[in-house]
């Protein structure tokens, strides 16, 4: 299992334990991560699972795709690690992940 630190904007910390092959998404949404919305279950149709990848984390997340980067157009105060949650497969190799969720989502 992967270890997942989801900070919420007030600054609470949410600890998950995600299996690999699931998303970022999915394991905020099954821990009730608040703050994710997630409204279009995933497709990455939406920008409600906008999350702010920790910097230290960037290079191993990777940088989103064409259509996520479109998406990303339409979340709340982008920055240069946001990503959308849906298109963050979990991995061994993210196993300690830290991810912020904005003030609110689009």
């Amino acid at each position: 299992m992967t270890k997942i630190t989801y900070i919420a904007h007030d600054g609470s910390k949410f600890e998950v334990e995600a299996e690999n092959g699931s998303t970022v998404m999915e394991n905020a949404i099954r821990n009730a991560v608040p703050g994710i919305e997630a409204e279009c279950g995933g497709a990455c149709a939406c920008a409600t699972c906008h999350v702010y990848v920790d910097e230290a984390w960037a290079e191993a997340v990777g940088e989103p795709e064409p259509m996520e980067e479109d998406m990303l157009d339409f979340a709340y105060d982008v920055r240069p690690t946001s990503r959308l949650s849906c298109q963050i497969k979990v991995r061994d190799e993210l196993d300690g992940l830290v991810v912020r969720v904005p003030e609110r989502q689009a």
